[in-house]
């Protein structure tokens, strides 16, 4: 298969184009920054209080859908970490 060479066209192992966010719900989103980032690094990229302040996935998914410009961030650093790791440039 004939790896992407524009960002904007990276697609996921489904073959989904990682910018729609097809089929990927916030939880899962968050499981995977955190598990990528860690909570201090992911404070460190997008300053909000549920990364710094005694960070859960739970109280995090509390704020964030309720919070349309933070998960705005979440999911806009998701799309710019998977399409990355999609297209080899970690």
């Amino acid at each position: 298969m004939p790896e992407a060479q524009n960002s904007a066209d990276a697609r996921d192992e489904s073959g989904h184009l990682i910018r729609e966010l097809h089929g990927i719900k916030l939880a899962q989103i968050l499981e995977y920054l955190v598990g990528h980032y860690g909570w201090p690094e992911l404070d460190r990229r997008i300053r909000i209080n549920c990364f710094a302040v005694d960070p859960s996935i739970k109280s995090s998914l509390t704020f964030l859908r309720r919070t349309p410009w933070a998960r705005a961030k979440v999911e806009e650093l998701y799309i710019q970490t998977r399409t990355a790791e999609v297209l080899g440039k970690r």
